[in-house]
């Protein structure tokens, strides 16, 4: 069923920016994944991050394919994954192509070697667990060793636009 002020389609190839732009309705919370590689510390910005399971504590994010750093995420045996608070939209800019990642930055490692940003709203250690094809993206499913969190508001991604939550 359909109505009158609504957009019907095929998610064909010649659809493509049609269907981007049905995905964008869907707000999802702002994620940089980070890992350490034998070129030192690396990050990703990622908002394809999602809960997976509680017992086992597992969790599931999913880099494309086409990244220039999709070699380095898509094996990494462990990696962190930040959760930005609605004041941390500067981290995204540092963690796109061509950015800064942790060039002039603080920040620790935690046991096993991976960088940790200080001061996300949450963040989840991980071990990877499992590795699925999914397209043009791998889905990448991490084990949970430890998780961190602090009181604030999360930054939201919908519609191409960073933004804050509000609740009613």
């Amino acid at each position: 069923m359909t109505t009158a002020d609504e957009t019907c389609f095929i998610p064909d190839p010649s659809q493509q920016r049609a269907f981007r732009d049905a995905l964008g309705c869907f707000a999802t919370g702002v994620t940089i994944v980070t890992t350490q590689t034998e070129h030192g510390p690396m990050g990703f910005t990622a908002n394809s991050f999602a809960a997976l399971s509680m017992d086992p504590p597992l969790v599931l994010w999913s880099p494309a394919k086409s990244s220039q750093r999709f070699a380095h995420f898509s094996g990494a045996k462990h990696y962190a994954i930040h959760v930005l608070a609605n004041d941390q939209p500067d981290l995204i800019q540092r963690f796109i192509r061509g950015g800064l990642g942790f060039e002039a930055m603080s920040f620790a490692h935690n046991a096993e070697g991976v960088p940790l940003i200080p001061n996300t709203l949450a963040r989840f250690e991980c071990e990877q667990n499992a590795t699925y094809e999914g397209g043009d993206h791998l889905i990448v499913v991490g084990r949970v060793l430890r998780c961190a969190m602090r009181d604030g508001a999360p930054l939201v991604f919908t519609k191409g636009q960073y933004g804050g939550f509000t609740a009613n």
